[in-house]
């Protein structure tokens, strides 16, 4: 069972491009926004370059990778374009997500079982150019076979259900923390590195947080939002502060 000491928090900086696009120009400035977060305590940043670039930009990437001290999370359709940026830019790590031009937000997981030879070149050619690939799926033990024959060494578990599932009652809440929590167990079996994320709040990111096998969280639209009323370093700051707490068990645990 692949255990963490620590349970590391990826930023997506995504929405603050959202915002400076609705307008036009230069503000506000994505780039800063990773280095707040890094101030705040983000282990990494994560960015999704869309086919449309309706939020986070070519140039956006660029500087990011050249003046970002943090790994970064480089989010990607499984095309040949998103394949020849990764390979240009070398990013600590790329996440292969589903993409479709008329949805609003990622709606689910990646097909890894049903697009396996469509994905098995791009993961093969970002692995050998030393580039961690991750791929975002739903908690289903195929997907997750497929991401292991696929040699994907990470898989990131999508948490939009579960977060839907809060405002469903406590049965149907813990019915899909159960689901992920299982999912993680038996991917973490196969080999694979666990992390999880989309739509997580202040009030999900806990039971989430404090499965074992779960190495990191990335988090992005809920602490832009929050950020709004109390500022970002504070909003990134309380949601460490709640995976820590949520952590702790096990961190007694593989130091007693």
């Amino acid at each position: 069972m692949i255990r963490s000491d620590k349970l590391r928090l990826g930023v997506n900086i995504d929405h603050v491009a959202t915002i400076r696009n609705a307008r036009g120009g230069d503000l506000p400035d994505p780039l800063r926004a990773a280095e707040m977060a890094a101030a705040a305590g983000a282990d990494g940043i994560t960015a999704h370059l869309r086919e449309d670039r309706r939020h986070i930009g070519d140039r956006d990437i660029e500087r990011l990778r050249a003046e970002i001290a943090l790994p970064l999370n480089f989010e990607m359709a499984a095309t040949r374009e998103m394949v020849a940026i990764a390979l240009r830019h070398r990013p600590h790590a790329a996440c292969i997500v589903p993409e479709r031009r008329e949805e609003r937000t990622t709606e689910g997981g990646l097909d890894a079982a049903g697009q396996f030879d469509h994905l098995a070149p791009m993961v093969r050619e970002l692995g050998a150019a030393g580039i961690r690939v991750s791929l975002f799926i739903a908690a289903e033990h195929a997907q997750l076979d497929a991401a292991a024959a696929l040699g994907a060494p990470v898989v990131e578990l999508h948490t939009g259900t579960y977060c839907e599932a809060f405002f469903s009652g406590a049965d149907a809440f813990e019915h899909e923390r159960r689901r992920i929590a299982e999912a993680a167990a038996y991917g973490a079996s196969l080999g694979l590195e666990i992390h999880a994320g989309h739509g997580l709040s202040y009030d999900t990111v806990k039971p989430i947080a404090a499965i074992p096998q779960i190495r990191e969280l990335n988090i992005g639209h809920f602490l832009i939002g929050e950020a709004i009323f109390v500022g970002l370093d504070n909003a990134i700051r309380e949601m460490r502060r709640l995976m820590d707490l949520a952590r702790q068990p096990i961190l007694d645990a593989t130091t007693s």
